[in-house]
């Protein structure tokens, strides 16, 4: 998918990225779905110890609009996790 970027949401993105790399939070991990397009980031979460959702993986995809407005209207990001809903407390 094409985006009309702009410099700032480049360079946000492109700062946030790194961070995320190179000071990861326990329990994510941080890719881009394709090296070549900064505005789809696959994210990977890990099920914390001593909690119901210990040993679990959970792969979720976050996708930031391209430009930072759209007609004057800022768009909001888009996420979605994939895979088998848990409901822990549903049992």
């Amino acid at each position: 998918m094409a985006h009309q970027a702009t410099p700032s949401s480049q360079k946000a993105l492109m700062m946030e990225l790194k961070s995320l790399q190179e000071q990861p939070v326990e329990g994510f991990r941080i890719t881009l779905v394709e090296e070549s397009d900064l505005y789809n980031w696959e994210v990977a979460i890990f099920g914390p110890p001593n909690t119901l959702y210990e040993g679990g993986y959970f792969k979720a995809h976050i996708k930031f609009p391209g430009t930072d407005h759209a007609g004057g209207v800022l768009r909001p990001d888009q996420g979605s996790f994939s895979g088998q809903q848990l409901r822990p407390s549903l049992r």
